[in-house]
């Protein structure tokens, strides 16, 4: 059998019942490509039509994403879908203004700040280390630094330094983040995107070690029976982490893949 054709079969039950299916994407990686400063990210036309369109015909398009939701939203340019921002930490709801924040997070949000503050920006900049503050959590990326290995070295330092402080980290491509130490993750995305739904299948979109937490938690809705279908699909890239591969049920190439196969579930 071919990928295509295994990856037909896997979205034939969405497109057989599109009234009772939800598609769950990722941002970066997944609906826009990865760039070297987060702040440039931006959504191709061509797919942000795919994504419009998708949301005519399933009962739920929503994103989940390492960003601050009202970022995503911003990013993505679609207000009639749902944002679940900072790994699942905060939900934008459909046209709402603000996103709510839970509140065990947020209570943290000055002590990652305080952690994050410790190394100066002269030192993060000569670095090569770029800080990204979304609000509660703190991200320190070094994609293309010139000194890579003195990037990833200062990165840690502070990254270990949060840990003895009583933080928590987390490590995905090129960048660390800091965190409360509250259980954040995209598994609980997508618990909460599709509570009180009346969804049988449910398809989950994503690039990077945090999607396969989505993964797990569309399996897990499946085990308990609130889910008759899941379909895990990883995107491709240059820096594909294994535990991506395999975790997913097939993978696609890459952003433009991906806005091929949404262009194809709008059909």
């Amino acid at each position: 059998m071919s990928p295509a054709t295994a990856l037909d079969e896997l979205l034939a039950p969405l497109r057989a019942q599109p009234e009772r299916s939800a598609i769950l994407l990722d941002l970066d990686g997944t609906l826009a490509p990865i760039v070297r400063d987060p702040d440039t990210a931006s959504v191709p036309e061509l797919t942000r039509r795919a994504v419009q369109d998708l949301t005519e015909r399933y009962a739920l398009v929503g994103c989940i994403t390492g960003r601050q939701a009202s970022d995503a939203r911003r990013i993505v340019g679609i207000g009639t879908i749902p944002y679940a921002g900072l790994h699942g930490a905060e939900l934008l709801v459909r046209g709402a203004p603000k996103a709510v924040l839970d509140p065990e997070v947020e209570r943290w949000g000055a002590r990652v700040a305080a952690a994050a503050d410790a190394v100066d920006e002269d030192a993060l900049r000569a670095a090569g280390v770029r800080r990204e503050d979304k609000g509660p959590i703190v991200a320190l990326h070094w994609r293309g630094a010139d000194d890579e290995a003195a990037a990833v070295e200062l990165a840690e330092t502070i990254g270990h330094d949060a840990l003895a402080a009583g933080l928590a980290i987390h490590r995905g491509r090129r960048v660390i983040e800091l965190r409360p130490p509250v259980p954040i993750g995209k598994d609980g995305a997508v618990r909460r995107l599709l509570a009180r739904l009346d969804i049988g299948c449910a398809l989950y979109l994503g690039d990077d070690r945090t999607d396969v937490d989505g993964f797990t938690a569309l399996r897990a809705l499946v085990s308990d029976g609130r889910l008759e279908r899941a379909v895990c699909l990883g995107v491709t890239s240059d820096e594909t982490p294994p535990e991506l591969v395999s975790a997913a049920d097939a993978m696609v190439d890459g952003p433009l893949g991906v806005r091929r196969l949404l262009t194809a579930l709008a059909l």
